[in-house]
């Protein structure tokens, strides 16, 4: 196989091949067809964990916001006719929030007049938790830790750390927990598409990349939904009821949720990739799959593939596959900037629909 040709099988060795010329992903779809009922059950699981990834990307718009607040009708005894549209030139007893206190971060810990890099906080952190994962945990799935476990750590930790953040005292204690939530979940949405598409034929690939997008979108039209039905409630219940069900996930990904096929085989782990096989494919293909019918496929495991960043000294390793990434990543940045910072820039409308005039009420 030409190394300067194809970026996207770095661990799979060249090795003698039997007379038929097979190789290892037409053997594998070769038994478990193109997309049957279990491989559709497989997408649907593994890409449903982009639910809950947008979930906690988006979460801070609705916890963070700088909530709605209204001039109190008398001041000490007297009619207040000094109300001001700046909530930071008036004194305290002056003004009172629309709702209660602990709806938002902002009227808890009385960040109104904290400014927007305070405010803010907690959703940059979120992002340069994200930043940093990428970095450090970016091997992880194609180590011996594998695409499944790798993706299920990840939103183990990014829901854990949404659910301790609701223990926070401080916005510097909730903007470490939000680190770690956009630490953890770095690896998410990458495990998730890797995972799906190597479940299924070589012609559904494409189809089944893209059902994460569906379920990212999901999750991020369920917020409106959840903040509305908790809107008198704390800012803590919002993590509650997107933080818990993540977690029952990450319990059923563990009993339900198939490790790739083809990352066993390249892992030298030859039963369970036959065992993971014939759960997938059809009955009357299974009864024919055993250790016996794929001896003839050629296998030669190099300790490389242990490490953790093998995947990356190869990829260094072609000079193609580095401009290529780097064409993507200015565009994914310029795509980022206007898509992420959109949506988490509407904490900020608020906060200026109220410089507009009020009437005391």
């Amino acid at each position: 196989m030409d190394d300067n040709n194809n970026i996207s099988s770095p661990l799979v060795t060249e090795g003698s091949r039997n007379e038929l010329q097979s190789c290892l992903e037409d053997t594998i779809e070769q038994y478990i067809g193109d997309f049957g009922w279990s491989q559709l059950f497989q997408v649907v699981i593994v890409s449903f964990v982009w639910i809950f990834d947008s979930q906690q990307a988006f979460i801070s718009i609705f916890t963070d916001a700088q909530p709605q607040w209204h001039c109190v009708s008398t001041l000490n005894g007297n009619a207040n006719t000094s109300c001001s549209s700046d909530i930071c030139l008036l004194p305290e007893s002056s003004w009172s929030w629309d709702l209660p206190l602990q709806t938002s971060i902002v009227s808890e810990w009385s960040l109104q007049c904290a400014g927007s890099m305070i405010s803010g906080m907690p959703a940059s952190a979120f992002y340069m938790g994200s930043f940093a994962g990428g970095f450090v945990l970016v091997g992880l799935a194609d180590s011996s830790f594998g695409r499944k476990n790798t993706m299920l750590l990840s939103c183990l930790v990014m829901s854990l750390a949404g659910l301790l953040s609701t223990v926070s005292t401080n916005i510097w204690v909730y903007s470490i927990f939000r680190f770690v939530s956009g630490f953890g979940r770095a690896n998410i949405r990458t495990c998730s598409i890797v995972l799906s598409s190597e479940l299924v034929g070589k012609r559904w690939r494409g189809q089944t990349g893209t059902a994460g997008f569906f379920m990212f979108t999901a999750g991020f039209l369920s917020l409106p939904l959840i903040a509305y039905l908790n809107k008198e409630s704390s800012w803590r219940v919002i993590y509650l009821w997107t933080c818990t069900p993540a977690i029952l996930y990450c319990f059923l990904v563990y009993l339900l949720v198939k490790e790739s096929p083809r990352w066993l085989f390249v892992q030298g782990r030859k039963e369970d990739f036959v065992r993971t096989l014939k759960s997938i494919a059809p009955t009357d293909k299974a009864d024919d799959l055993t250790l016996a019918s794929i001896s003839n496929m050629s296998f030669e495991q190099k300790l490389e593939t242990t490490d953790v960043y093998y995947a990356i000294k190869k990829f260094f390793e072609r000079k193609w596959a580095i401009r290529r990434l780097m064409t993507v990543m200015i565009l994914g940045f310029g795509v980022g900037l206007v898509y992420f910072g959109n949506w988490n820039a509407i904490r900020g409308w608020e906060f200026k629909l109220q410089h507009l005039p009020k009437h005391c009420t």
